[in-house]
């Protein structure tokens, strides 16, 4: 794992980790989850960050979350648990985009395995913690605590919309600053 640092706009993405239709109603506080990662991805957007999406098994799991799936820009189906080891997952991640901010269903699972897989791939992946669920919260709690014991990094992500934004002078400070204050 790698020293953690402060997130800049043009080395980042977000991978979201099965957020699907069949799933979600099976992960704890689900509506919520869902609402805190449409603002970040709606921030990406804002910010110019590429967001990918894995999906599980999507004949039998579904899309993803309607509620979300506009923000994606590209789509990566897999079967294996760790996204990394689909032949063609990292090659189909952005180029130059080293800091890949994790987030979705289920921590305990498919995030933390593919947080892993990102890291033996010479990518810097971070957790956000407020935007990983699982079905117990257990799970969760469980997942984050090996993530840090290994060294790995975590942030909110109100935490990574503020170092994307970097200054209250960013262009798009205005619209980050009311996707934040929306949360409240």
């Amino acid at each position: 794992m790698s020293k953690p640092r402060i997130l800049a706009c043009h080395d980042s993405m977000v991978l979201l980790v099965d957020m699907q239709t069949g799933l979600l109603p099976a992960i704890e506080g689900s509506d919520a989850l869902v609402g805190r990662v449409e603002r970040l991805l709606m921030a990406a957007r804002h910010l110019g960050i590429p967001v990918v999406a894995t999906e599980h098994c999507a004949d039998k799991i579904g899309a993803t979350d309607e509620r979300i799936a506009s923000l994606v820009d590209d789509v990566l189906h897999k079967v294996h648990f760790d996204a990394t080891r689909e032949p063609d997952t990292i090659r189909r991640l952005p180029v130059g985009r080293h800091n890949v901010l994790v987030v979705g269903t289920e921590a305990h699972v498919c995030v933390l395995q593919s947080a892993l897989g990102l890291v033996h791939s010479g990518l810097n992946p971070w957790l956000v913690a407020d935007c990983v669920g699982s079905r117990r919260e257990s799970d969760r709690a469980a997942a984050l605590q090996r993530w840090l014991a290994g060294g790995g990094n975590i942030l909110s992500s109100e935490m990574a919309m503020f170092e994307w934004l970097g200054s209250a002078n960013h262009p798009a400070f205005r619209e980050v600053l009311a996707l934040v204050k929306a949360a409240s």
